[in-house]
């Protein structure tokens, strides 16, 4: 009930929160956010899986798997390239090295057998040669490049370039966030990673196109009327759907913890953990550009055209569309300006009251 009745004041204009006047915080975060991650990838990197690098993985399924013993069980095979060893549940090693040749695999799939006490033939292994993974890496440029340009005409058509810009530089600013928080957490970028960072984009242009469906609505003929400039009324747009955009990210998160957390965290379960996370961070961060970046940044672009600059004159001249939109220090001046204007002229002579009949 109390949500409910916030939306409704803000709905209405009762309350506002400044969203646009204070871009320059906003922008200040997001760009330390982007250092952080562009050092993350320039330290770190990101840890490519073998999908897009090549290489041979080996499944070990047995009641009693340890990384420990894995690893030397590759050692012994005369594997000295860098692995990677994973436990995924309770029951299953996940060992992933470098390409090999076909003799070194049979060597290292009967030490594995020996070291867990399994049969060879029961060993999973899968093999990548490099240049496979070099053309599904080109394949997801191509695909994300292309998902930019179709996205970006589309916008500029349905609203309007400037739109489109904004919505674009929000969907670059939430996958490279994501990208640098990959490279820092240290997860495998996996097929399973980029279906996550193309829904993430779909999820982020959603609620960025609703916000911004409010701004075209609230700004309809706004240079006719100079009731309020274009940021302000950009700011009101942000303000009615404030509590739609928070509920709609709540809803859309909790399920995505849930397979983050429990799924791969408490159950083990580590080829979710690839999708989830891209997912979690991803809507986190699309739930703040569409408000925080896209809609401030839009504002900015069309206060700059001469038409919006008259606009924001004649608004300043008029004290600006309600009570909230004028300053304390222009408040000020307006009081001090009648108070003055009030003494000038002097006490104002009342007309004498004539004494009526009896």
């Amino acid at each position: 009930m109390a949500l409910s009745g916030i939306g409704g004041r803000l709905y209405r204009g009762e309350t506002s929160i400044e969203f646009i006047a204070k871009k320059k915080r906003w922008y200040a975060f997001s760009a330390l956010l982007i250092v952080l991650s562009a050092i993350a990838l320039g330290t770190q990197g990101l840890k490519l899986g073998i999908e897009f690098k090549g290489g041979s993985v080996f499944t070990v399924q047995s009641a009693s798997v340890n990384v420990a013993q894995g690893q030397s069980a590759l050692t012994s095979a005369g594997i000295t390239t860098q692995s990677i060893v994973q436990k995924i549940g309770t029951n299953k090693l996940r060992l992933q090295t470098t390409d090999l040749p076909q003799s070194t695999i049979s060597v290292a799939r009967t030490a594995l057998a020996k070291t867990f006490n399994v049969d060879a033939a029961n060993i999973d292994i899968q093999t990548v040669g490099p240049s496979w993974g070099k053309e599904i890496t080109h394949k997801a440029t191509y695909g994300l490049i292309g998902f930019l340009i179709v996205v970006m005409l589309y916008l500029a058509m349905a609203f309007e370039p400037k739109m489109a810009i904004s919505a674009i530089v929000a969907v670059i600013h939430d996958v490279f966030i994501t990208v640098g928080i990959y490279a820092l957490v240290g997860f495998d970028v996996t097929p399973a990673t980029v279906i996550g960072f193309l829904t993430i984009l779909g999820y982020s242009l959603y609620d960025t196109v609703v916000v911004f469906d409010k701004v075209r609505e609230n700004t309809k003929g706004i240079t006719s009327t100079a009731k309020q400039s274009y940021s302000q009324a950009a700011n009101l747009a942000v303000n009615q759907t404030l509590v739609r955009s928070f509920n709609t990210s709540v809803i859309a998160l909790l399920p995505v913890a849930s397979i983050l957390f429990v799924g791969a965290g408490l159950l083990g379960a580590g080829t979710l953990k690839d999708l989830s996370l891209a997912l979690f961070i991803g809507l986190a961060t699309g739930s703040y550009s569409s408000i925080f970046i896209a809609t401030p940044l839009l504002a900015t672009l069309r206060e700059r055209e001469p038409a919006m600059i008259a606009l924001a004159k004649r608004v300043n001249m008029r004290g600006g569309s309600t009570e909230q939109s004028v300053d304390k220090n222009t408040a000020g001046v307006i009081t001090s300006t009648h108070s003055k204007e009030s003494h000038e002229r002097g006490p104002r002579n009342q007309p004498k009251r004539r004494p009526g009949r009896r």
